[in-house]
């Protein structure tokens, strides 16, 4: 079974950056997709961006023009790069992926954007 392991998360001031990284135990040649998904307190999860193996990428209105998504297959590795955060940033970051039919997601890594 493919594990997925998130870093990079931490606090950061408003208009600041981070970049994190969803390393896959296994080959994420196959995957149908890789995603990043958040979750703030209090509120439901939702899709912040997703990248497809062509390269097409999806993101939520909330985040486009600031964050940008990628994928390492030699490194079996995910990216998020997040730029200008801000405080509504504010969440857990949960790396997922669809290989061979199954959802697997990662454990998550904190984002905290202080104002």
């Amino acid at each position: 079974q493919v594990q997925l392991v998130e870093s990079g998360g931490g606090l950061v001031q408003a208009g600041g950056s981070l970049r994190l990284s969803c390393k896959s135990s296994g080959s994420i040649y196959s995957a149908t997709v890789m995603a990043w998904y958040r979750q703030a307190p209090g509120k439901q999860r939702e899709l912040v961006a997703a990248i497809y193996p062509g390269g097409t990428t999806k993101y939520a209105d909330s985040v486009k023009g600031r964050f940008i998504i990628s994928r390492e297959n030699a490194k079996n590795t995910a990216y998020l790069q997040m730029n200008t955060l801000k405080p509504e940033d504010t969440a857990d970051y949960y790396c997922n992926t669809i290989i061979r039919g199954h959802t697997i997601w990662g454990q998550g890594t904190q984002v905290t954007v202080s104002s």
